[in-house]
């Protein structure tokens, strides 16, 4: 498996991953806080942009839910019990979207779950990006790629911060966008 292409994140053709920001990994996580915010952020854009969002939490009986702060109050919630965020219920809400090329990933741990999440989006031919700020992992330096991730960097696409990921999003001036 290789990656032959970037792709660009285009709001009609994309969905953002919440993976996993639980109430019990906020004591181990490296940059929790950070990143819970950063994600956060993306959630509003992507709510602003009319992206699909997907929430998922790791054995939330327990794990505990999802962090108040991250602003995903009335959006369903995924429980899982695997590493990748790519499980039946959330298979059907990417199958959803027409025509989707991209997967935005913000969350935990970058070792496990978002490595894992990421090969399984790219072996569906699918772009992923990986925000960098919105990741962590236990071990964490603020350095890409991750402890535990350096296996899957050669296959993973470069990674991209939250504000270029917005940017990326917000191509279109807001004038010309709300004109269609």
């Amino acid at each position: 498996m290789s990656v032959t292409r970037l792709g660009k994140v285009v709001p009609q053709t994309s969905i953002l991953f919440l993976c996993d920001m639980q109430e019990k990994f906020r004591p181990n996580i490296s940059y929790f806080p950070q990143i819970v915010s950063v994600a956060a952020r993306m959630l509003k854009v992507a709510k602003a942009l009319e992206i699909p969002i997907v929430v998922t939490e790791q054995y939330p009986k327990g794990l505990g839910l999802t962090v108040q702060e991250l602003g995903a109050e009335g959006l369903p919630k995924y429980s899982k019990t695997c590493f990748s965020m790519l499980i039946p219920e959330v298979e059907k809400e990417m199958a959803a979207v027409p025509n989707l090329k991209s997967v935005l990933l913000c969350g935990i741990e970058t070792q496990a779950c978002i490595m894992s999440t990421a090969l399984d989006i790219l072996e569906r031919g699918l772009d992923v990006h990986v925000v960098a700020d919105a990741c962590s992992s236990p071990r964490w330096t603020g350095s890409w790629p991750s402890p535990g991730c350096a296996r899957a960097a050669p296959f993973l696409p470069p990674v991209k911060d939250s504000s270029c990921s917005s940017s990326e999003m917000l191509r279109t001036p807001v004038s010309e966008r709300s004109r269609s």
